[in-house]
């Protein structure tokens, strides 16, 4: 399916291209002004193309204007009309009749509508969380898990195909001090009960192979537990010491090495990172002989890309590998992979309870782990409250608001408007709708909440492009707070069964956009509360 937005992008540019055929344009953007007198979308083309067409913006506008008026471009049955205004916006007023029959169309689509085809199929794998398995979940880590979760999700509702990983670092420095750790030794580095218990559990007395052991037994009594009650399912989980086992590392250092780009330095190998953008060369090879993590993500990467094929690999991290970020970058470059890559970072979460600020510390035995924080408040609100935020920002969680059922908190919102439409189609007897008559919708608030609906499928394209899942918790809001308008200005069940009917349709394709959004966000669609 098509978004208005995409229809006005596709006549604007379609418009330039009769008027001025020279002029190639890389972007039209398309915007919901904030006062809808401006119309319900409006574009700023004539102002970006002032300087190219050496004319004023508002008769470049103008000429836009007459064009796209013309009916080869067959947009009357979406725009009632295209207004201008100064110094030069194209407004389009969405018709009342495209908007009544969007309403038959949602009930048609059903959870299909807002699905898109602009990832044309691409694989794109999206690894999250990945926390060494040298402990229970923290939320710290747990941050970047719903959102590369929701990500993956709109990614396939917008047409990709998107596999959803998780990478067990069961190799390197932290598996030997977890296994310090578990035999009590005096490199002892991870403390806390869990500790304890498995110490009595694991009989290995080799340090190494103690912690792969220990590691093992955390990831799967431990991290998946908690994993699976955040509601995130993976598609793979990789572990690092595959890639050492079947010797990809040192083939990955090796094809560096042919294109010159290690070298020795004070008994170490270095990788020549600087080349690429990189502030410094980065050590491969230490000096007593054993890998570094870089060296293991980088023949990771390759083994994404070459082996598995994924057009695009995305990774979300915590901040605090904002430094590993230009090394492996370099990396995926220097293996003929140069944009291949994303990396996004996630921001700290602070948990507040009464005011109060919950201290974490995985080493010291003294953390919120996720569980906890599960057993707080339940899977609905954490993965709301974590989607709220800009990822990049920190986030500070509210543990007194989180508990709280009333409108102050957002997820109680969102969820009561859904439960009050599936309440009022229960007391309406018949919740399937034989022949409604749409033409009927045209109340302002009827017409408002329509235009919400119809704008699902832009926020799925928008997502897919920009990665702001915080777009999806504040639709549902927006939604929210619309619907409830229309609830009080728009008797839904009346007298008047022709209107009742419709009004019924309306508010039955409401609940399929909530339950969509509610879908892509992994938030339970409560019937009743």
């Amino acid at each position: 399916m098509d978004t208005i937005r995409g229809e006005i992008r596709r006549v604007v540019q379609e418009a330039v291209k009769k008027e001025w055929p020279k002029i190639r344009l890389d972007e039209v953007l398309v915007e919901v002004p904030e006062n809808n007198k401006y119309g319900d979308y409006s574009s700023n083309i004539a102002m970006q193309l002032a300087r190219q067409v050496k004319e004023e913006p508002l008769k470049i506008a103008e000429i836009l204007q007459k064009e796209m008026l013309n009916t080869k471009y067959k947009i009357q049955d979406t725009f009632e009309k295209i207004e201008l205004s100064e110094p030069g916006f194209i407004n389009f007023f969405v018709s009342k009749e495209y908007l009544q029959n969007q309403v038959k169309e949602i009930l048609r689509q059903k959870e299909k509508f807002g699905h898109l085809k602009i990832g044309k199929n691409k694989k794109i794998n999206i690894e999250f969380i990945s926390a060494n398995p040298t402990g229970p979940l923290t939320i710290g880590n747990a941050r970047g898990g719903v959102f590369g979760d929701v990500l993956g999700n709109v990614f396939r509702v917008a047409g990709y195909k998107a596999e959803k990983e998780y990478y067990i670092n069961d190799f390197g420095n932290q598996i030997i001090a977890l296994g310090h750790s578990v035999l009590k030794d005096k490199e002892t580095v991870y403390k806390g009960d869990y500790i304890n218990k498995l110490h009595k559990k694991v009989k290995e007395k080799d340090v190494f192979k103690a912690g792969q052991k220990t590691a093992k037994i955390i990831l799967e009594e431990m991290i998946k537990k908690t994993v699976k009650r955040m509601g995130i399912q993976y598609d793979n989980w990789f572990w690092e010491s595959q890639l050492h086992k079947k010797k990809e590392v040192d083939k990955t250092i090796d094809l560096l090495k042919k294109k010159n780009l290690v070298y020795e330095k004070d008994d170490a190998f270095w990788f020549k990172s600087r080349k690429f953008q990189d502030n410094r060369d980065r050590v491969l090879i230490k000096k007593d002989g054993s890998k570094t993590y870089l060296a293991g993500d980088i023949a990771y990467h390759r083994d994404k890309i070459e082996k598995r094929r994924f057009d695009k690999v995305i990774n979300v991290w915590g901040a605090d590998h904002a430094g590993d970020v230009a090394g492996l970058k370099a990396g995926v470059e220097a293996l003929g992979y140069k944009n291949k890559v994303e990396i996004v970072l996630h921001q700290f979460i602070t948990i507040l309870k009464k005011g109060e600020r919950q201290r974490m510390s995985k080493r010291k035995g003294i953390y919120f782990t996720m569980d906890e924080l599960i057993e707080e408040v339940g899977k609905n609100v954490i993965r709301f409250f974590f989607l709220q935020k800009t990822i990049n920002t920190h986030l500070n969680f509210d543990l007194d608001l989180a508990k709280e059922e009333s409108e102050k908190n957002p997820v109680y919102y969102v969820q009561y408007a859904y439960a009050r439409i599936c309440s009022i189609i229960r007391k309406s007897e018949k919740s399937q709708i034989p022949n409604p008559k749409f033409n009927l919708l045209e109340h302002p608030s009827e017409l408002k909440l329509i235009k919400q609906l119809v704008r699902f499928p832009e926020v799925v394209a928008d997502v897919s492009k920009d990665y702001q899942v915080q777009k999806l918790p504040q639709y549902a809001l927006d939604l929210a707070a619309i619907f409830h308008q229309f609830y009080q200005d728009c008797r839904v069940i009346s007298d008047n069964k022709n209107l009742s009917q419709s009004r019924l349709a309306l508010i039955t394709a409401t609940k399929i956009i909530f339950k969509n959004s509610f879908d892509l966000m992994g938030i339970s669609a409560l019937r009743k509360m």
